[in-house]
């Protein structure tokens, strides 16, 4: 079986696919792998490390496409890229599936089985090839390095003979994998850490790495299956926002994490608890790129409102590309050696696997999830 590994072409990504690590693992399986020349560059990875690991590098991108039986990606692929995919070649990387519907169209139209990386059902034997986790673990550290540069104070108390300085506050919204790695970070830095999350059972885990959580109730909530926070009533979001006003505006440095994968994000800090914050408070919204949690954050900037620094940066796991390189790989090599065909030297696809039949989008011409399938549907 081909697997072939073309270069990112997203604008400012380096993060890759493939290591030269796991390229070696992929081969011992038995495959025949095609690495696109300089596909490794922006992490660190040079082109005689992939062919030391038993990979062909070549420099034709057209014929990668044209003759792989699976490519391996990172980012969504270009309608270009897929008219040159042959019927039955399997996709796999990140898709968007609920908001990609054209995209999603295109690959079951050239008969292109997707896989799609965000749908990796969030089981306990599917934990180590959930690349949303991994590269939001990775996100959560690098939000407060980014406050931590941006603030124009330390984050730890500092006894000094001029005198002590006192520890900076930081108030994380959100304990998922994001904001549970940025309230260790920040506690590692030695800031005094609040946080809040619209799931009550977090709050142990959030004392457990020694923040303080804000207890503010809101009624009935809950999460999903997935391990995901459920939707808040409009009403739940205004009283989270009132309780919250007070914590905020009294805090050096705001992180929000509530970042919904599928939907737009609620908008958690207010242009008004903008506006109650110190100058030189920073704010950094994770949900900036998606439609923001917070009122004044800009897409990929960091603005200034009076006085406030608000970070909107996106793509957070690209600022560590290659420790995010390494943990995405791993998590794509561990997808492909579970329903790796060992008599056949392929991967298979099986609707009876318990992780498959979650995050194929398209397989034989058709829409096989259910759940992209109902949504497409429903927008014709």
């Amino acid at each position: 079986m081909r697997i072939a590994i073309p270069r990112e072409t997203h604008p400012g990504e380096n993060r890759v696919p493939v290591t030269p690590e796991t390229a070696k693992k992929l081969c011992r399986l038995g495959a025949d792998l095609v690495i696109e020349s300089g596909m490794g560059v922006g992490s660190g990875f040079t082109d005689e490390e992939y062919v030391e690991a038993g990979a062909t590098v070549g420099a034709d991108r057209e014929a990668l496409f044209r003759e792989a039986d699976m490519l391996l990606r990172l980012r969504k692929p270009e309608k270009a890229d897929i008219a040159l995919m042959k019927k039955g070649c399997i996709h796999i990387s990140y898709l968007d599936p609920f908001n990609e519907h054209d995209l999603v169209r295109t690959l079951q139209q050239q008969g292109v089985t997707a896989i799609s990386m965000e749908m990796i059902p969030r089981t306990t034997r599917s934990q180590k090839m959930d690349a949303l986790s991994s590269q939001a673990n990775l996100a959560g550290y690098v939000m407060v390095m980014q406050a931590a540069t941006h603030l124009p104070r330390i984050f730890p108390m500092m006894m000094t003979p001029a005198g002590t300085l006192k520890p900076a506050k930081v108030f994380i919204i959100g304990a998922g994998v994001a904001g549970l790695q940025a309230i260790a970070t920040a506690k590692r830095l030695g800031a005094r850490v609040t946080a809040f999350d619209t799931r009550p059972v977090v709050a142990e885990q959030v004392q457990s790495l020694g923040a303080t959580f804000l207890d503010i109730d809101l009624g009935q909530t809950g999460e999903t299956s997935g391990g995901y926070a459920t939707e808040l009533t409009p009403e739940q979001i205004q009283k989270q926002r009132d309780a919250q006003k007070e914590t905020i505006a009294e805090s050096d440095v705001v992180i929000t994490t509530a970042q919904v994968f599928g939907r737009k994000p609620p908008v958690i800090v207010t242009k008004d608890m903008v506006e109650g914050m110190k100058p030189g408070s920073v704010i950094v919204d994770m949900a900036a790129e998606t439609g923001g949690n917070v009122e004044g954050s800009v897409p990929n900037e960091v603005v200034t409102v009076n006085g406030v620094t608000i970070i909107g940066k996106g793509n957070l796991p690209n600022e560590v590309c290659r420790d995010a390189s390494h943990m995405y790989a791993s998590n794509l090599f561990n997808l492909v050696d579970d329903a790796w065909d060992k008599e056949s030297n392929a991967f298979k696809i099986d609707f009876e696997h318990d992780i498959l039949p979650g995050c194929i989008i398209t397989h034989g011409g058709e829409v096989t999830n259910e759940t992209i399938k109902n949504i497409l549907e429903g927008g014709n």
